[in-house]
């Protein structure tokens, strides 16, 4: 009997972070995501931001171990999200762990953008991935990943701030503190069921 609790115990993956928050710092950084991650940790909701990278450490491995080891992940897209390759590829790693049903949940919040615009690769978004294709020289594979993510993420049940207008922050952090315990509730039922 007691074998089988403690394999219970080995095989229930237990995350580090409650959420992990993807987005353009330019775009957002000290305004909209600074604002979303202090609501957060006033809720004890355990948040991870890049801003939590120590200077020296591996960035990309740092950032890959942090989406990891999270539960639920809000992804900011903001006018100029896709003309970063690492919020790309920061994507690309949290669609991957969405995909392969690692019981994490992506909430996509449109911030200033029109959620066609993400789903569509149009406006800016085309402008970003034309720039990355012509200067960058990425392959096509690379590319093509970008553009599921986007569009695999883009159709999620999300956020848009024209739905909202001012008043789209604070609708935001309502629901999302009314929705992290659900998944907390979730993970102890799947924790307990084991057992």
């Amino acid at each position: 009997m007691a074998s089988s609790s403690s394999q219970a115990f080995t095989t229930v993956d237990l995350k580090k972070y409650d959420v992990f928050i993807s987005f353009r710092g330019s775009d957002t950084r000290s305004g909209f995501a600074s604002h979303l991650h202090a609501a957060l940790k006033r809720s004890y909701i355990e948040t991870y931001i890049d801003y939590m990278i120590e200077k020296g450490d591996q960035f990309w491995a740092e950032l890959v171990k942090a989406i990891k080891d999270s539960t639920l992940f809000i992804v900011v897209f903001s006018e100029n999200y896709a003309s970063s390759t690492w919020c790309l590829n920061e994507l690309v790693e949290i669609m991957e762990c969405h995909k392969n049903g690692q019981d994490v949940v992506v909430i996509p919040v449109f911030y200033q953008i029109e959620p066609s615009h993400v789903r569509k690769q149009t406006g800016s978004y085309a402008t970003a991935l034309a720039k990355h294709k012509k200067q960058d020289n990425h392959d096509d594979h690379k590319m093509q990943n970008w553009k599921n993510a986007l569009f695999q993420a883009a159709n999620l049940s999300g956020f848009d701030s024209t739905t909202y207008g001012y008043f789209f922050t604070l609708v935001l952090f309502s629901r999302l503190i009314n929705f992290i315990p659900v998944i907390f509730l979730i993970s102890f039922y799947l924790f307990f069921s084991l057992q």
